[in-house]
């Protein structure tokens, strides 16, 4: 017979006293999405919802996701995945037709967790068709104010750092950034096709950088810019990261120098909140990069996901856009004063089951 023993946590979200702490901070988020959604009704935009099930993913080498299947009426099953993003499907609606869109979707991201991690959480798309990537700068601006007025907060904050959220932004370009920061040369080791991965592992180790034999170009970049650069930014005001190398932007166009894209980052107090690229809408080009991210990610972790053919397609119809993805939960944090994202999550998955069965 089956004995479930209690292993978890003796207070569970919805335990009066826990639930109680939580509140405020559960009541800012509604607050904070409500002035969201009137923003973009001022803006002509239309909310859209996109499918969670998906014939793939996405296709970024680090970015894991759950599998799950369809079974149909005779039983055949057909393998699908949880979304991690809603990217694939809003672009095929700018295929389709619509200029401006937004949606606030439910997303799914395996081998996450911690304070600023969940497996299941909430992110914010919006595409401009026709505008620069940059313009979604200043839609980043006025929707952060919102977000920190709606709190009724003045700064953002998180484990000391703070942020000023009506400040104008500092953009900073990542190769300003690796010089400022780490002391690295990084347009030195940059080709057409990628990096040399040589010449940055040698000024890499002037820092300390544990470096292994099978650290690959990109490999070293993030750990650079997880290990020296990424803390520095969004000091007193937002700071955009801005012209990423065009081997880190699967889904970006390029720039005027071929060696970087149309992408940047959003940062505060050292944390990353959003993700904005002028879209790539060459589908032969999108389709090499995909492959080359499934080569890595098989490299890595053994595993890779299908491409969305239906997607490809559609980028023959896509318009030039530029898009970007913002992580809600974090941004609600860093105006409401929380911790832990599973403080502003209305119902977290549990750290841990909170019941295991012990089978006799």
């Amino acid at each position: 017979m089956a004995d479930f023993t209690h292993t978890g946590p003796p207070s569970p979200f919805w335990a009066r006293q826990v639930y109680a702490d939580r509140r405020p901070f559960l009541l800012a988020r509604a607050r904070i999405l409500a002035a969201w959604r009137n923003w973009f009704a001022g803006e002509d935009f239309i909310e859209v919802e996109t499918s969670i099930l998906q014939v793939s993913p996405g296709n970024e080498a680090h970015i894991s996701a759950f599998a799950t299947e369809y079974l149909g009426p005779d039983g055949k099953s057909q393998p699908f995945y949880l979304h991690t993003s809603p990217e694939f499907a809003c672009k095929k609606l700018l295929a389709a037709g619509e200029e401006r869109i937004f949606t606030l979707a439910p997303v799914f991201r395996n081998r996450e967790r911690g304070p600023l991690h969940a497996p299941d959480f909430t992110m914010l798309e919006w595409y401009r068709a026709g505008a620069p990537y940059h313009q979604l700068i200043a839609d980043c601006q006025a929707l952060t104010a919102l977000a920190a007025q709606a709190a009724g907060s003045r700064l953002m904050v998180w484990r000391g750092r703070s942020c000023d959220p009506f400040a104008g932004a500092e953009i900073l370009s990542v190769s300003e950034a690796f010089q400022r920061h780490a002391g690295i040369d990084l347009d030195a080791t940059l080709t057409l096709e990628g990096g040399n991965r040589d010449g940055l592992a040698d000024q890499a180790a002037k820092l300390g950088l544990r470096i292994t034999s099978d650290d690959s170009w990109s490999d070293l970049l993030s750990k650079i810019l997880s290990g020296w650069v990424e803390p520095n930014l969004g000091m007193g005001r937002m700071t955009v990261l801005d012209l990423y190398p065009a081997c880190e932007a699967a889904l970006a166009r390029g720039s005027r120098d071929p060696r970087f894209a149309e992408r940047f980052e959003l940062y505060a107090c050292g944390v990353e909140l959003a993700n904005a690229f002028g879209e790539l809408t060459d589908a032969s080009e999108q389709r090499r990069r995909f492959q080359a991210e499934m080569v890595e990610k098989n490299r890595i972790y053994g595993e890779s996901y299908p491409l969305d053919e239906d997607f490809l397609d559609a980028l023959a119809d896509m318009p030039e856009a530029s898009g970007i993805a913002l992580g809600v939960e974090r941004l609600i944090m860093l105006v409401s004063g929380a911790t832990d994202i599973d403080q502003v999550i209305w119902t977290p998955l549990p750290k841990r089951t909170a019941y295991a069965p012990h089978i006799t």
